[in-house]
């Protein structure tokens, strides 16, 4: 999986994180908070884990995390946070380009928090392999962006965001066998690369499989 004819999303991904000592912004995602907190501890997948914080912030509330990520850079950084905080035996660190393939196994919660990407990123297929992987009475995550923020001068035309009933559509689950527990949009404040704080508009898709 390219994004141009000479440079790899791998290599893509580890130049970005190259660029600065931290690229998000140490804290678990909100949704993610929000939305697991009520849950009991078991096994969770973490795809697209970037520096690692929602992984970090499982393993604090007692689950036993897989994270994945394509960039060795990120994950390097990640397990580095983890050991910080002292989780880092409840954590495994997975390189894996999640359009070539998947994790085995099955996982209580799947989460898949901004899996967005420049390059050819098949993410209707990945979360599809992502409903599939979790365990009966466990629960998928979906969280992504609404649209571009808005100092974003350039938008890329090639990215899409979709809402959540289409993402629900497109996961293709069997009738009869999930249940929605979430879908809709929130707001959450970012900064802009100026350091002013704006609103941003997500959307979240929280279903649990029956059993």
């Amino acid at each position: 999986m390219t994004t141009d004819s000479n440079r790899t999303d791998a290599e893509m991904w580890d130049e970005r994180y190259r660029e600065s000592d931290r690229i998000w912004s140490g804290n678990p995602n909100v949704a993610l908070v929000r939305e697991v907190e009520g849950l009991k501890p078991g096994r969770a997948l973490d795809l697209g884990c970037g520096e690692g914080a929602d992984a970090v912030w499982l393993a604090r509330w007692g689950w036993k995390v897989t994270a994945t990520d394509i960039s060795r850079v990120a994950l390097d950084r990640a397990a580095g946070h983890a050991a910080e905080a002292g989780v880092a035996d409840r954590i495994d660190w997975l390189r894996i380009d999640l359009g070539a393939e998947f994790p085995e196994g099955e996982y209580d919660l799947v989460s898949a928090q901004f899996l967005h990407s420049m390059g050819d990123l098949p993410r209707e297929e990945i979360l599809r392999r992502a409903a599939r992987a979790v365990a009966p009475g466990g629960v998928l995550l979906i969280v992504g962006h609404a649209g571009f923020p808005s100092w974003e001068e350039n938008p890329h035309p090639e990215m899409v965001f979709p809402t959540p009933d289409e993402v629900l559509a497109s996961l293709e689950l069997p009738e009869g066998e999930w249940e929605v527990l979430l879908s809709g949009e929130h707001e959450r404040v970012q900064n802009d690369p100026e350091g002013r704080p704006t609103t941003r508009v997500d959307n979240a898709l929280k279903i649990r499989r029956k059993g």
